[in-house]
């Protein structure tokens, strides 16, 4: 019989496990077998010696096979799932999904809650009064045959060995892990059942891989698998160096996401929308629903253009039970009581953001989770107004913290005065998209 202090030890020593040995682990802790705290320290045993490409494939087995598999029923359109790696302020699901499905893409997208310092799209949709992100694998069928796209949680029945990792990785600080984070993706992608599977891998301050080469091993780590397992797969490497769009909290970029697909003219900064074109574009291209990169982008901008893209997203809202008049009138959404602006004593032009501290401050506001029991307060969070590239001065506030009282809030400011470095003259221009990976 396998003891589970000799398996930690094993990876501790840089072993390498069987297929056995790790579903000893995470199927034990899933059971209640195999207690947390020693899931917990294999996390961090592989958070410091990694795996090989042998464990980090029966690992992602193992997670997607722990639970029911989505069998889509056939459509007359491509099946295709979206999944970003997560970072401050990324609520690109929110558009892409209705995009796509505007676009005669079926989307069955299964998201997750925050990680550490990152929001997650669930805890974000919930801000959304009575909807409902919990479905069953035969529910979430219906709703992809009978609206084209939905947004749901991870389903009980649905990779619950991942759910169950998820959580322990958020409060063990193991979250940017190569072969974690690839494992976690793609069970959740092949249990899902499309047919294509586009990823938005991100690098930056605010993501988990702030370096460029780390972010660009894990994309080729996730095309590889989906490859691997008879999936077309490509994967998007996107600068996350600084807040992706004005918002940072569940509520706010919520709001900030509806007025995007509204066609609102200064509702969010330019990158956040651009990146959206360019994910459903790409998208569109791995389909095969268009063949030119440019056509591609054309017939996005058109989806938002012409309203589709916005009443997706309210047929979205309406199947899984929520408030649609939310996209009509905004304040209908959770509001903080007190709104404090921010501003900097120099002149001069915003050289950087510090992405990951913004999201830190926006999860002691109440935004996210430091334990894995916490509660969200889906009301409070960071406007981000001025970003890199910007000019600011003193009667510019450069940001706007969403707080539950007077004393948090002035707290947070004074530490978010510090995230924003501003110098004399323009910054060097950032790249919206560093690569793409076939």
């Amino acid at each position: 019989m396998l003891r589970v202090p000799e398996i930690i030890q094993k990876k501790r020593d840089g072993g390498e496990l069987s297929r056995q040995e790790l579903e000893v682990l995470v199927l034990g802790g899933l059971r209640g077998e195999v207690p947390d705290y020693q899931v917990a320290a294999w996390l961090m045993a592989v958070y410091f010696r990694g795996m090989s490409p042998h464990e980090t494939t029966a690992l992602t087995s193992i997670l997607q096979h722990s639970g029911q598999q989505l069998n889509l029923p056939p459509l007359d359109k491509p099946t295709l799932d979206k999944h970003s790696t997560g970072g401050v302020g990324d609520k690109t699901s929110l558009v892409v999904v209705p995009m796509l499905a505007a676009c005669g893409i079926a989307v069955p997208k299964m998201s997750g809650r925050g990680l550490s310092f990152t929001g997650g799209t669930v805890d974000k949709l919930e801000s959304i009064p009575g909807l409902r992100t919990n479905f069953s694998a035969e529910e979430i069928r219906h709703l992809v045959e009978e609206v084209g796209a939905c947004l749901v949680g991870q389903s009980p029945d649905l990779v619950p060995a991942d759910k169950y990792l998820y959580a322990l990785r958020d409060v063990t600080a193991t979250v940017d892990c190569i072969p974690l984070i690839a494992a976690s993706v793609m069970s959740k992608k092949l249990a899902g059942g499309a047919e294509y599977i586009l990823l938005d891998v991100k690098t930056g301050l605010g993501a988990f891989m702030p370096r460029l080469s780390d972010a660009l091993e894990l994309a080729r780590t996730l095309v590889e698998i989906g490859e691997l397992a008879g999936r077309r797969t490509l994967a998007l490497v996107t600068d996350m160096s600084q807040p992706l769009g004005e918002a940072v909290g569940n509520a706010l970029e919520v709001a900030e996401a509806i007025q995007v697909l509204q066609r609102r003219a200064g509702a969010a900064s330019a990158r956040f929308e651009v990146l959206c074109i360019e994910l459903v574009a790409h998208a569109l291209l791995l389909v095969g629903l268009e063949a030119q990169l440019c056509e591609a982008r054309r017939r996005a901008r058109e989806c938002l253009d012409n309203g589709r893209a916005l009443e997706m997203f309210r047929r979205i809202v309406r199947a899984q039970g929520g408030d649609e008049r939310v996209l009509d009138d905004l304040s209908l959404l959770p509001q903080a009581p007190v709104k404090l602006p921010v501003s900097v004593s120099e002149v001069g032009y915003i050289h950087a953001i510090d992405a990951r501290r913004v999201g830190l401050l926006a999860v002691r506001l109440g935004a996210g989770r430091s334990r894995k029991e916490d509660t969200i307060d889906h009301a409070v969070g960071i406007r981000v107004l001025r970003h890199v590239g910007d000019h600011v001065e003193p009667s510019l506030p450069l940001a706007e913290v969403h707080a539950q009282n007077e004393q948090i809030a002035r707290q947070i400011a004074d530490e978010l005065k510090d995230c924003f470095v501003v110098g004399a003259g323009a910054p060097r221009f950032q790249p919206l998209v560093y690569a793409v990976v076939p």
